[in-house]
């Protein structure tokens, strides 16, 4: 295994946001923005594109950094379906960061070995 690999195995989460329109993934993903770090810096948030919009939008985020900023409530149009993927505790942090934005309803958890997965939906408060 590569040091990067090591450094960042149980600290990376990967989000990914399903069933939601474009307004709604960005609201999600600027809140996970302001408290933890965006792992690939160079991505830009949800954008306008001229073809269909995607069923999925995935960013994956560091959360080794610790809480940056804390947001206020943040309105969704509709419910977010949510898959959080990374290691035990980053998971659980993610899943608290956006609980305390959005209304929460976890639907189920996965674990493995070294890794977890947790199925959310959110709502708006």
């Amino acid at each position: 295994m590569s040091d990067v690999y090591d450094t960042h195995i149980d600290t990376d989460v990967t989000v990914q946001l399903s069933d939601c329109n474009r307004e709604d993934a960005q609201a999600v993903f600027d809140v996970l923005d302001h408290v933890y770090k965006l792992e690939d810096m160079t991505a830009p948030g949800p954008q306008a594109a001229t073809a269909p919009e995607p069923t999925v939008w995935t960013e994956t985020f560091d959360t080794a950094e610790g809480r940056r900023e804390e947001t206020g409530p943040m309105r969704l149009t509709g419910m977010v379906g949510v898959l959080l993927t990374g290691g035990y505790h980053a998971v659980d942090e993610v899943e608290k960061t956006l609980a305390a934005t959005f209304d929460i309803q976890s639907l189920q958890s996965v674990s493995g070995d070294q890794e977890t997965e947790a199925r959310l939906l959110l709502a708006s408060r």
